[in-house]
């Protein structure tokens, strides 16, 4: 036990540590906000030209500035796979079997590329969630140890000589509950947020795959 090292350190080391989780908790809740907002937004909008367009061409054909976002990019994805099986003939291996079943299979792909990034940052949350209160536990163990060692030195017992240090190492633990909170109840509201997400995803691309395949002149 490193006795020789000042509880002080030991306390700021870990409130040190703790600080640098909750600068990472609250860019990432900034950056997800942003994420969330702007994919909502870009979805919205994509949404309501794709499915006013007048046929699949003028669909395909969508200006940039309306085709952001997930859901243009898994269009884009089923457009392109459409595209080359045509240029193709459907001759190489990767279009032989059912076209329906190869095509969903590209949207899918699509699909878990953007849950992908809908969740990431969302392991490093919980992981600060989850260990946030036991590096403040830490650091106030550590301190603890050191205080009762520099009591047992001093010989001396008083309220003066044991509240000071004590007191100083359970701030550790006060402030690293204070941290894990935040990164627990961001998890939680942005893994709903990921869910309900990818659940507009998938119906969208199942509504994509009926258009090309059932709608009558939209397949070759």
């Amino acid at each position: 036990m490193p006795y020789h090292i000042p509880p002080t350190a030991i306390v700021d080391g870990t409130l040190y540590t703790l600080l640098a989780f909750s600068i990472a908790t609250w860019s990432l809740i900034v950056f997800k906000i942003w994420q969330f907002a702007r994919n909502g937004i870009h979805n919205r909008r994509f949404n309501s030209a794709f499915w006013n367009a007048s046929d699949i061409g003028a669909a395909e054909s969508l200006p940039v500035l309306t085709a952001r976002g997930p859901q243009a990019r898994i269009a884009r994805r089923g457009f392109g796979w459409l595209s080359e099986m045509r240029a193709t003939s459907a001759q190489a291996l990767k279009f032989r079997g059912s076209p329906e079943e190869l095509l969903g299979h590209a949207l899918r792909l699509q699909t878990q590329e953007e849950q992908r990034a809908l969740e990431s940052g969302l392991t490093l949350l919980a992981s600060i969630g989850s260990t946030a209160p036991f590096v403040g536990l830490f650091g106030t163990v550590l301190g603890i140890m050191h205080a009762l060692h520099e009591i047992s030195r001093s010989g001396s017992a008083s309220l003066d000589v044991v509240a000071g240090p004590i007191g100083d190492a359970l701030i550790a633990t006060a402030v690293g509950i204070a941290v894990a909170v935040p990164a627990v109840l961001a998890y939680n509201f942005f893994g709903r947020r990921a869910k309900q997400h990818r659940q507009a995803l998938d119906n969208f691309a199942g509504s994509f795959l009926h258009l090309v395949f059932n709608v009558d002149g939209a397949r070759e």
